[in-house]
């Protein structure tokens, strides 16, 4: 009886026998400083997977090196599912421009799941002149290499959304990174930086706030948080777009079935009407999507930087 109680306990499927996830709490390291937009939103998600997992699930911060101190260090974690990346764009454009990082985003992390892609919004200083990007564009033009665009790091996609910008505007202006929007914002706030291709949960209270002034929006449709700003496109350069996305990944050495598992439990999260409120108060706009497709977006994505990059001769060491 007890050779058959225990062949019968042998063969139950491994997800019968698999053990309960999470048990302790999960951690989510992010590579961008408080009160950036990757921040805001990698905190709001965790809040919402700790009420779904019944588990502390807490953001570590390592910012600097545009994300990739925290992605290098997710990327040598154990692949247990106890520690996450929160990510954006900026591991894309490393993964593309940067081949001697102590990583390979392709090789040793698994994307899980996206969570939002909005439009940068072009802020500058109240005090600017100038109101449209045809005036900021002028302002360049006058004065050749003056002007200075600030980004949240080298290699972000804010920075390439400037870099792209200037390219197509045929300006010249001074690149200035910092480690994160909010220190990004407050320079240009108080005049020290000219304009800053913002995430739109860090510049849209702004310009609404009236602490900035928003001159155009990224995206080839005008934002819906927001459509009385116009786009960059509809301004003189029809061709201009470019978007900011946020996502989860995980060490490379997770087991398939675990990742699978917490890619469903974050979609789970991202269909309940409250996330979806908060995220749309947080001035994102969700991408909801699985897995697989997140997976041949993210590699996608590695390809059109790396042949912006190439074309244009951009060097982000």
């Amino acid at each position: 009886m007890k050779r058959l109680v225990l062949a019968a306990i042998l063969a139950l499927p491994v997800a019968a026998q698999a053990r309960p996830y999470p048990t302790k709490p999960v951690r989510v390291l992010d590579g961008y400083a408080a009160g950036s937009t990757t921040d805001i939103i990698g905190r709001l998600m965790a809040g919402r997977l700790s009420e779904l997992w019944k588990q502390n699930v807490y953001v570590e911060t390592r910012a600097g090196a545009a994300g990739n101190l925290a992605a290098d260090s997710a990327a040598k974690a154990p692949g247990d599912g106890y520690t996450l990346l929160f990510a954006q764009n900026g591991l894309a454009i490393s993964a593309a421009a940067l081949p001697d990082l102590p990583y390979r985003a392709e090789r040793d992390l698994v994307p899980l799941a996206p969570v939002s892609a909005t439009p940068h919004i072009l802020i500058v200083a109240p005090e600017f002149p100038g109101k449209t990007v045809q005036d900021l564009i002028a302002a360049a033009k006058r004065d050749p290499g003056k002007l200075t665009f600030a980004s949240s790091g080298v290699g972000n996609s804010d920075h390439l959304a400037g870099e792209l910008f200037n390219m197509m505007a045929g300006i010249q202006a001074i690149h200035v990174p910092y480690k994160g929007g909010a220190p990004a914002s407050t320079d240009l706030m108080a005049g020290r930086i000219t304009y800053y291709f913002a995430g739109m949960p860090v510049g849209l209270p702004l310009a609404k706030a009236g602490r900035a002034r928003a001159l155009g929006v990224t995206s080839r449709q005008r934002y819906p948080g927001a459509p009385e700003i116009p786009t960059v496109a509809e301004q003189g350069l029809p061709q201009y777009e470019a978007t900011l996305w946020q996502g989860f990944f995980a060490p490379a050495t997770i087991d398939p079935v675990l990742a699978a598992r917490i890619a469903r439990d974050i979609e789970a999260v991202m269909k309940q009407p409250e996330t979806r409120e908060k995220l749309e108060k947080a001035g994102a706009a969700l991408f909801q999507d699985n897995q697989e497709n997140f997976k041949k977006f993210f590699h996608a994505d590695i390809e059109k930087w790396r042949n912006l990059v190439k074309s244009t001769h951009l060097k982000l060491e």
